[in-house]
């Protein structure tokens, strides 16, 4: 299914704005809420990208609230809280919707996947009658592999084309020859009906093919081309020309160590 064929599970994320009580406090006072409207997401992959502390991970932690996700990860039916950390932005957003609902979803964080592991290992030990769900993840559970292995595990095996998922940071634990591999199996996924929604700070999936990548900072949300990103130039630049980058970088050392 071509992604610019199909109508986007969520359409848009609006800021209800005149419901908040204050833009000078948290979460409000974060530059990408205090200037948002409204995201318009990308059918099939939508990037979040901007400086630390601009509050990209707490609007897509939000995102995923309002959609039914749990605050820690998982999928809508994972409701354990290792702690309550969550802000109350959800509450202040809007879904627009499209026409279809997704058959799947998940809201995936880099820093709580061994949270969600545990939840996946405590479900399976409870008594029931239901089917163990450690096997949807994989052949191997979750915390007998390296973070990254998980990682890719969890998304080969338990994602699937028609869902609805948000990525924090999933650059975090991966090498770069594995966010390639992220890469691939994201497009597969959109093409099979899946659409993304990503917090990241990786030159390397910003480059996916026609996705939305939108600015968040203190000024209006703006959407970008990819090398219009301080992500890919910086990048860039350095590898071109590292040497003297660094050179330049620590030259306030070696003045130092001259003294």
């Amino acid at each position: 299914m071509r992604a610019a064929l199909r109508q986007p599970f969520v359409r848009e994320v609006q800021l209800v704005r005149e419901r908040v009580p204050s833009f000078d406090a948290y979460p409000f006072d974060l530059p990408a809420v205090r200037s948002l409207r409204a995201l318009r997401l990308h059918p099939a992959v939508t990037f979040l990208v901007g400086e630390n502390g601009t509050g990209k991970s707490t609007l897509l932690e939000a995102i995923a609230v309002a959609a039914g996700f749990n605050p820690e990860g998982g999928s809508r039916h994972f409701r354990f809280a290792t702690r309550t950390s969550h802000s109350e932005l959800h509450h202040y957003l809007r879904l627009v919707r499209g026409t279809r609902s997704p058959r799947d979803g998940f809201f995936l964080r880099a820093e709580s996947l061994f949270n969600v592991a545990t939840e996946i290992e405590r479900l399976d030990a409870e008594p029931g009658i239901g089917a163990p769900i450690g096997p949807a993840y994989g052949d191997r559970a979750l915390h007998e592999q390296s973070h990254g292995e998980s990682f890719l595990a969890l998304v080969n095996n338990r994602f699937r084309g028609e869902g609805f998922y948000l990525l924090d940071e999933p650059e975090a634990a991966l090498s770069p020859m594995r966010q390639l591999t992220l890469l691939a199996a994201l497009r597969g996924l959109a093409q099979a009906g899946a659409q993304f929604v990503i917090a990241t700070h990786s030159p390397i999936f910003m480059a996916y093919p026609d996705a939305h990548i939108l600015q968040l900072g203190a000024g209006a949300v703006r959407r970008v081309a990819y090398e219009e990103t301080e992500h890919f130039t910086v990048t860039r630049d350095f590898l071109n020309r590292y040497p003297r980058m660094l050179e330049v970088l620590f030259a306030d050392d070696q003045e130092e160590d001259a003294g």
